[in-house]
């Protein structure tokens, strides 16, 4: 039976179990458990790592993103731009607080936010916040998307969940918004050993709204007087295995582009669309691919051993739990286009030049039709996200 891509095993073993064991040890022995030393720690060595002022831990990136849009005090019935192509987190962050997704389409090269579509959209009017999602690890083109900001008036937050590290003209991904939202789950750059979260800021008033946010809008013990708060703390043994992995995330990154490059030069010229080249702004959170042949593609995988994942293949505008809430909505050409052929191969840090090489050597003779005689791969569990 086939194995999920990405052995988050090999991500702990060696030194980096260590780092965990370490960590854990530190926070037992001194019984503090939650927001104490260590998340204050980390809050302040990643902020000082994304070029910004503030770092505010919380549970999940999803709750990061929900406490953002609270932060910039969107409302029920607000109008918040964002993709449709990049999971539904954006979109569940918006109807958390009542507010309405507005979408926009996609480039065609990059797969993140259009800042073309991104101004009709603006210029339609209403829109109160723009969440743009740097998704598969590349930077979106903070530059005109900034610009298009300072026009328009409207704040942006960042959706670093899959860019952690990524930079352009020397500026980290989470330094460009008002805000922006980390997810540390187990298979991002950084990730944890569970779900943790992180809000970046340099706002000392919106990193001040989020910190008595994320704890029942306290501004002090019992003395609730910020409303929408809500429980979504970081812990202190996941802020301390954050910390171990936080001065290895830049290695790991650069080992993915690595990976990337391999993959691209191995499957130049076929008939797949490939990923923009490695550079500062591109961390690859996932090698993604697109072909009109996808299932084939990912059922030839599949019969080696190989589970190649599909992120995302359905638009959030055509969601069930979505679509009822939205009422007639057009679809964007270029995001139907993409979710329809969209396939992740393997890509984490661990894996070997032969892994990448066997993986690719299978995709090539599935696009010309040639029975895969190799030796079966196999690689540890892991679950995508």
């Amino acid at each position: 039976m086939p194995l999920l891509t990405n052995d988050l095993g090999r991500h702990i073993r060696s030194q980096r179990l260590a780092v965990v064991e370490e960590a854990i040890r530190r926070v037992l022995q001194r019984g503090h458990f939650i927001l104490g030393p260590e998340v204050q720690a980390f809050e302040a060595e990643f902020a000082a790592y994304c070029g910004a002022s503030h770092a505010v831990g919380v549970a999940n990136g999803t709750d990061a993103l929900e406490l953002c849009l609270r932060a910039l005090g969107i409302a029920p019935r607000d109008r918040v731009a964002l993709v449709a192509n990049a999971g539904g987190y954006s979109t569940a962050a918006a109807f958390a607080l009542g507010a309405r997704p507005v979408y926009v389409d996609v480039d065609r090269s990059s797969l993140n936010l259009d800042p073309a579509d991104l101004e009709r959209v603006l210029a339609a009017g209403e829109v109160r916040a723009i969440i743009v999602t740097h998704l598969y690890g590349l930077l979106a083109d903070m530059p005109r998307v900034m610009a298009l900001t300072l026009r328009f008036g409207v704040p942006v937050v960042e959706d670093c969940a899959q860019a952690h590290g990524a930079r352009r003209e020397g500026r980290c991904a989470g330094s460009w918004g008002r805000l922006a939202a980390f997810s540390f789950y187990p298979t991002k750059n950084l990730g944890a050993v569970g779900d943790a979260g992180a809000v970046v800021t340099s706002d000392p008033g919106l990193a001040e709204a989020v910190r008595e946010l994320r704890q029942y809008g306290w501004s002090g013990k019992y003395r609730a007087t910020r409303a929408g708060g809500r429980n979504s703390r970081l812990d202190e043994i996941q802020a301390a295995i954050l910390r171990g992995f936080l001065p290895l995330l830049d290695g790991w990154n650069m080992r993915r582009r690595e990976i990337l490059g391999r993959y691209n030069d191995a499957l130049k010229g076929l008939d797949v669309q490939l990923p923009p080249a490695p550079g500062t702004d591109q961390v690859v959170h996932l090698y993604v691919l697109r072909s009109q042949r996808r299932d084939h593609l990912r059922q030839a995988l599949a019969e080696q051993g190989i589970i190649a994942d599909i992120h995302y293949p359905i638009p959030d505008y055509r969601q069930p739990a979505v679509a009822p809430s939205l009422g007639p909505t057009a679809p964007l050409l270029v995001t139907e286009e993409c979710c329809s052929r969209v396939l992740t191969l393997p890509c984490f840090p661990e894996m070997t030049d032969q892994e990448v090489d066997q993986v690719a050597a299978i995709v090539a003779r599935a696009l010309a039709d040639r029975p895969e005689t190799s030796r079966v791969l196999r690689f540890g569990t892991r679950r995508w996200e």
